[in-house]
């Protein structure tokens, strides 16, 4: 019996999501060979085409974020929009939405009509808040769920105010509980008999369930983590250091046994063999004299030869990578972590390449991001609509 090329070949995924959260996870559904139709509005679209760096109008950051992915605009506020839609979910596996909770309950779309409509369907659905509790109405981005999911209060150094982490991550983890959320339900539809149901992801819990071991402390110690900067109290050692020649570098020697072998590797016999360093409680108490020693070696040796150092003690560590210094690694390379593609115009570019790596059934890049409604003739021809009638359904402005 053969196997489908792709893991997720075969289903069904309508998107209604616009920027990051929601066209994420459609996205990594894409990837995997599901068919992804995106629904954008005829006026404009998603806004994430004109976001950041732009290439003749369209920004970069499109092509990636919607490659794999079919555009289908339909105006839902028209009453022709709203019954194309339908159709299209009639059939569907999944259907991913992050409008603010109620919005599409407003349109007609609430759960109780769509499970009536297709009793199989999967609904993702993120927001900021999640679908219940007070706050539910209330708009929230990424960074108000980072906010209040506990990872802008750990981030920073403890005698400056909360930094970000320099992209948007709590949409991204939203989107990743959201995918798995969504193979979980169709395991259980598919494996145990079960119908559809909704997966209901906050972006707030979705950071919220990535502190850590923030909660016992708490409630067992009332202990408060705080920003630390680049250390991790309680694990040492474990941090940013910079060469002689200005470069900077992530060192983490927490284990016993890599510890001693970093210290033996920078001539510091002493503190290789005492016996109060063995372990890391002990460590962790002299955590301030340990990283004096660390810095003031690393301050003295230039990139290379540190790095040399480090990985011939087999020392975990890494240089901090900029976008340059990825594009010539060869680890990235051999990893295939850039894929080649190319532009409207016929100009090749690179994107990030696949992730996670399946032995059998990986997944690809097979287009980038569509122009607006590229698909959605097509589309409606495979739902049974004759061209004079998207004719007509364009001139009426439901397409």
């Amino acid at each position: 019996m053969s196997l489908p090329s792709k893991p997720l070949a075969g289903l069904k995924v309508v998107e209604l999501g616009t920027l990051i959260a929601g066209p994420f996870a459609s996205r990594i559904c894409a990837e995997f060979g599901a068919q992804v139709v995106k629904v954008e509005s005829p006026d404009g679209g998603d806004p994430l085409r004109k976001w950041r760096k732009l290439y003749e109008g369209t920004s970069l950051w499109w092509f990636v974020q919607a490659r794999n992915k079919q555009s289908l605009t339909l105006n839902l506020k028209h009453p022709e929009g709203m019954a194309i839609l339908k159709r299209l979910l009639a059939d569907a596996d999944i259907l991913i939405e992050n409008f603010r909770p109620g919005v599409l309950e407003k349109l007609g779309l609430g759960w109780d009509v769509l499970k009536a409509l297709n009793p199989k369907l999967v609904m993702v659905r993120l927001s900021g808040f999640g679908q219940t509790g007070p706050m539910k109405d209330q708009p929230g981005f990424g960074a108000v769920g980072e906010s209040m999911g506990g990872l802008r209060y750990i981030t920073g150094f403890e005698d400056r105010p909360p930094v970000r982490t320099g992209i948007s991550i709590g949409d991204s983890i939203a989107a990743l509980w959201g995918v798995i959320g969504a193979l979980m339900a169709l395991r259980h539809r598919e494996v145990n008999g079960g119908e559809g149901q909704v997966v209901d992801v906050a972006l707030y819990e979705a950071i919220f369930a990535m502190m850590e071991s923030m909660v016992p402390e708490f409630d067992v110690f009332g202990f408060i983590r705080e920003r630390t900067g680049n250390i991790m109290p309680g694990i040492t050692p474990s941090s940013i250091h910079t060469s002689a020649d200005g470069k900077h570098v992530q060192i983490g020697a927490n284990g016993d046994a890599i510890f001693k072998r970093f210290m033996l590797a920078i001539g510091r016999t002493d503190l290789a063999e005492d016996p109060s360093l063995a372990s890391n409680d002990g460590r962790d108490l002299r955590r301030d004299e340990l990283y004096g020693v660390i810095d003031r070696w690393a301050n003295s040796v230039p990139l290379d030869a540190l790095m040399q150092t480090l990985n011939d003690a087999q020392v975990p560590a890494s240089r901090i990578y900029s976008a340059e210094d990825m594009f010539t690694d060869p680890q990235f390379l051999a990893r295939e972590m850039f894929l080649q593609a190319k532009l409207p115009d016929g100009k090749p570019f690179k994107m990030p390449g696949i992730v996670p790596k399946l032995s059998d059934t990986p997944g690809s890049s097979e287009w980038v991001g569509p122009k607006l409604g590229e698909h959605t003739d097509r589309l409606l021809g495979e739902l049974g609509y004759s061209p004079s009638a998207i004719s007509d359904l364009r001139e009426q402005g439901a397409i």
